[in-house]
């Protein structure tokens, strides 16, 4: 959603930043549509003062005996009625064309988003230690899952088809050590709060954070009209739906860990073996909600906590800076994280930090009231603290030893009951 006092004063900004997105202009057709809503209100206003000024002089007539005169005003009254009330259903097929229009329409990108068509053109900047180096030939997570008898995908595509896993034993422990891990991390070291929401969700709280109307197809509806989370985003997120908060309780930082549920209706064919792109995961995920003042920083802020995560796993990671054409259409600008797989031999997204600014605030109607009594949106920003399964095969592939087993970095091991090493079978 945007400002529409804002947009038509910047029209040219505006369809600047859809060009940069691959959009055509967009402003003079918004325009357009709330224009003539504006000329529907007026109108409307005018036949209901008409029609409060007729309704008024009836009574008049009727004390002063004029029948007659009473009939016409009462005739003329009941026309009124009628115009008002087709009058009142244009405005509002008006103003739902014109929220419609714009809830197709992506985020404002920020000025210093480089321009690019796609992952090619993003920016690094900055690495994280060395690729890891090993003296043997490096296998894929599955290669070692399944060798060490602990990750069956056959199992899952039995019950569930492709794009699931089961985790047993170790690795399953692994798993959820990683989550407790992170989660930990997030709430003693970085000031965030644990919450732990819906997974099922009504329709509006995906049109707040963006993923409806636009992106259905990329998400799972139940029968009953809900929908299963891609992320926690969107339930820490609409935690603050139509509300107003106190200047004074800003930043709200929250952290969760959850299920999330993807279709991935647009990667057929891509990443098809093993856990990198399934339809369900465990993610833990970031929310900050702030004053528009303090968005930038906290952004920063983000990106440092997820980083530390890698960092104290001493995994090998680069930051890149997404350019217009790999951003998400909710975002304003967005870091991703990427950690080196040696068994892949490149890098690999594990955590997105983006900032909506307050787009999505718009669609929420979440708001703040300032210090000095004024009230304005707040500014939303999310990212991934980070995506369990992801780092998960991170640790699987710089961890491998030559045997096929896994060394648990040590961080790790007070969560695993003190576990140093993960298989090989039979050891």
């Amino acid at each position: 959603m945007f400002d529409m006092k804002w947009l038509r004063a910047n029209s040219d900004e505006f369809d600047r930043s859809m060009a940069r997105r691959g959009l055509p202009p967009q402003a003079e057709k918004l325009i357009a549509i709330d224009d003539e809503r504006r000329k529907t209100i007026a109108a409307l206003n005018e036949l209901q003062e008409r029609r409060n000024r007729s309704s008024r002089l009836i009574g008049k007539a009727k004390a002063g005996g004029d029948e007659e005169e009473a009939r016409k005003l009462m005739a003329e009254v009941a026309d009124l009625k009628a115009r008002v009330q087709e009058g009142e259903e244009r405005q509002r097929q008006l103003s739902d064309a014109l929220e419609e229009a714009m809830l197709q329409l992506p985020n404002l990108l920020a000025d210093d988003v480089p321009d690019g068509r796609d992952e090619n053109d993003n920016v690094q900047m900055d690495l994280f230690l060395e690729p890891t180096s090993l003296d043997f030939a490096a296998r894929e997570h599955f290669e070692l899952g399944e060798a060490l008898g602990q990750m069956d995908f056959e199992a899952a595509a039995r019950m569930s088809g492709s794009r699931f896993v089961v985790l047993k034993g170790q690795l399953a422990l692994l798993e959820r050590a990683l989550a407790n891990y992170m989660v930990n991390m997030h709430t003693t070291h970085h000031g965030f709060t644990e919450i732990s929401g819906p997974l099922l969700v009504r329709s509006k709280a995906l049109v707040g954070t963006g993923q409806l109307p636009k992106f259905a197809e990329d998400a799972f509806e139940t029968t009953d009209g809900r929908w299963l989370i891609s992320t926690s985003e969107i339930s820490l997120t609409n935690l603050v739906r139509e509300q107003i908060l106190a200047e004074v309780d800003l930043p709200m930082r929250l952290v969760s860990l959850s299920q999330c549920f993807r279709s991935e209706a647009g990667s057929a064919g891509r990443d098809t073996r093993g856990m990198l792109r399934q339809h369900q995961f465990s993610k833990v995920e970031m929310v900050v909600i702030t004053t528009p003042g303090e968005s930038d920083g906290e952004h920063q802020r983000m990106l440092s906590c997820s980083k530390r995560v890698l960092e104290s796993l001493e995994l090998p990671y680069r930051t890149v800076r997404l350019c217009s054409g790999d951003m998400g259409a909710s975002m304003q600008r967005t870091f991703d994280i990427e950690v080196w797989l040696p068994g892949q031999n490149t890098y690999r997204e594990v955590a997105s930090i983006s900032t909506a600014g307050d787009w999505q605030a718009r669609r929420m109607d979440a708001r703040y009231r300032r210090n000095d009594g004024v009230v304005e949106f707040v500014h939303t920003l999310n990212g991934s603290g980070v995506a369990v399964g992801r780092l998960m095969i991170a640790v699987m592939e710089n961890y491998q030893n030559r045997d096929g087993s896994i060394t648990v970095p040590e961080p790790l091991r007070p969560y695993m009951g003190g576990l140093e090493k993960i298989g090989p079978p039979h050891a």
